[in-house]
């Protein structure tokens, strides 16, 4: 999935409109040429946080917002699979209804807990930082469909594990939240759906032990932000976000790093202000935060490996020890689809080229995509296809209300001769022997995204591969 907040590329446009606050530099104010270099390297690390910060906001923070689901600490399910008027976040998944908690650590630990799911249903507990790292797992991989609970601490909360907690895991930021994955088979299973995310559990630790609350953490004063407004001051956000990121723990390695962002004013908690900046250092921010969306984008084309016209990439998504420090894959993997989950919960192929090696576009073109027989996905969960538009990363509109292909629909699905299965990738219907195995397509360029759900070993060590997608001539 990936934020709206996406266009920064043409946030360097719009620089000179940031509002104007008092903002002291450091006494060694950089040169224009060291703001170029640090305003480019403060973009590739702090775009992702504020991608986050504007969903956050859209789901958590604004009542009055279409968005919104719920206030942090409460717990809000979505009993339906994201549609095209889902657009806070894009490439959503259409698979699986989500269930969504945001939570404030700086009082106390949460906790979540899952209700026991039968064995053949998927779900998952994804824990994501203000950092969008991946910080924690429960669910039918990482800990079974029984029923468990999980603790969730700030960064830096030292304490020992209650009784009737499974599994503890330290965010590294004071706010974070829980994505909740549950498996739809079918329109029909809607209601089972219902009922599981009934089942699911989100309070404080207090609540979860009845014990007297803890006094409250003081109240947060969340500053608005939507595309403009992003676009205008990207880095007074940043400067907001790392308020709630302190650099203790595994964060202390950003120490020196943030010392840098320092010298322009990129700082925990500060304004921002580009009125006290030289017309040499304004040319030479917009300058550097252009060159970094420029790496970012480049390093999204190269993610991971080729196979057969899929990017494959392993380590797309992770926690702050699968980055390792490479900034520019974070923001890479942010832009292209943020909250994405870790290989080994999900692996997300995404079409780069067709047969004849050029980007896929339905305003035209027709495609199929063939799986041989006995050769689909491996998945211990589920696989889907799933279709975008290539222009805003959306769900499209189409007349069935088709969004994806994916393996519950199987048994509805015709197979050829042979046992291969072929989907059709096309804007207009196909014939109508074919009408089941359509994946409606839009009027233009298209962003086509398989999942892997728990992937087998096969998917993660390349011995399958996804077939090429051919052109119909």
């Amino acid at each position: 999935m990936t934020s709206k907040a996406w266009a920064f590329g043409s946030v360097i446009l719009s620089l000179t409109l940031l509002t104007s606050t008092e903002l002291s530099f450091a006494k060694d104010q950089a040169s224009a040429k060291e703001t170029r270099k640090i305003s480019e390297e403060a973009l590739i690390y702090g775009l992702p946080l504020v991608m986050n910060y504007a969903v956050f906001y859209d789901y958590f923070v604004n009542k009055g917002g279409s968005a919104f689901k719920a206030p942090p600490n409460q717990l809000y399910n979505t009993a339906r699979v994201y549609t095209p008027a889902d657009t806070t976040i894009v490439t959503p998944n259409s698979d699986t209804p989500y269930s969504f908690v945001a939570m404030d650590l700086r009082a106390e630990p949460f906790v979540v807990c899952n209700p026991q799911i039968e064995k053949s249903r998927y779900f998952s507990v994804q824990l994501v930082d203000f950092y969008t790292f991946n910080f924690g797992y429960m669910g039918s991989r990482a800990s079974g469909n029984d029923p468990k609970c999980a603790m969730i601490t700030g960064p830096e909360w030292k304490g020992t594990k209650p009784d009737g907690i499974d599994k503890v895991f330290q965010s590294g930021t004071d706010f974070a939240f829980a994505l909740i994955r549950t498996q739809l088979f079918n329109s029909s299973d809607l209601e089972n759906v219902k009922k599981i995310q009934s089942g699911y559990r989100a309070e404080t630790l207090s609540a979860f032990l009845n014990q007297p609350t803890p006094p409250a953490a003081p109240p947060m004063d969340w500053p608005k932000i939507d595309k403009d407004t992003a676009k205008a001051d990207p880095f007074a956000y940043l400067n907001f976000v790392l308020g709630l990121a302190p650099p203790v723990g595994p964060a202390s390695v950003e120490i020196p790093m943030r010392d840098r962002f320092a010298k322009i004013g990129i700082e925990a908690g500060k304004p921002f202000d580009a009125t006290v900046l030289s017309p040499s250092q304004k040319s030479a921010i917009e300058l550097g935060m252009k060159s970094a969306m420029g790496k970012i984008k480049e390093k999204i084309a190269n993610l991971g490996s080729e196979e057969n016209g899929w990017r494959v990439a392993m380590h797309g998504f992770g926690d702050r020890a699968a980055y390792n420090g490479d900034y520019a894959l974070r923001s890479a993997a942010a832009l292209a689809g943020i909250y994405g989950n870790d290989a080994v919960e999900a692996l997300y192929p995404i079409l780069a080229r067709t047969s004849d090696r050029k980007a896929p576009d339905t305003s035209a073109n027709k495609y199929t995509l063939t799986f041989p027989a006995g050769q689909l996905p491996p998945a211990n969960a589920f696989w889907s296809v799933t279709m975008y538009d290539a222009k805003t990363q959306l769900l499209i509109d189409n007349p069935i209300n088709r969004y994806l292909v994916n393996s519950p629909m199987l048994p509805e699905m015709k197979k050829n001769a042979d046992g291969s299965l072929t989907i059709y990738i096309q804007k207009d219907a196909p014939a109508s022997d074919r009408a089941s195995n359509w994946l409606p397509a839009p009027n233009g360029p298209a962003y086509i995204v398989m999942r892997i759900y728990w992937p087998k070993e096969a998917a993660m060590d390349g011995k399958w591969k996804p077939p090429v997608v051919q052109l119909v001539k």
